[in-house]
């Protein structure tokens, strides 16, 4: 007899809540842009956010006589940057905004 009475209030209990569950569907469409995102795009940003630290460092005596530093940073660390870190995952149709100069 209890066997019986605890296999029914089981059944009852995993009615109930398989009732009250919400399907949910994954959008297909951006799952391909945020694997591409997070597997290509965001490694190639650190790497040219990473060359390009390199270059600046290595440009910086000849960008301070001309007085060009602030736009030689600009286009060699800060726009990768922030492609790479600012831009939200998966977001490529932006991309050229997101490392537009922002002043």
């Amino acid at each position: 007899m209890k066997t019986k009475s605890k296999f029914a209030i089981a059944a009852i209990v995993l009615a109930i809540s398989s009732a009250s569950v919400t399907p949910c569907f994954a959008a297909s469409d951006e799952t391909g842009k945020i694997i591409a995102d997070v597997a290509v795009m965001r490694p190639a940003g650190l790497l040219a956010t990473a060359v390009g630290s390199v270059f600046f460092v290595v440009s910086l005596p000849f960008t301070a006589v001309s007085g060009t530093v602030k736009q030689t940073a600009q286009t060699l660390v800060i726009k990768p940057a922030r492609a790479t870190f600012a831009r939200p995952l998966g977001n490529m149709d932006n991309l050229q905004d997101s490392i537009a100069t922002k002043k």
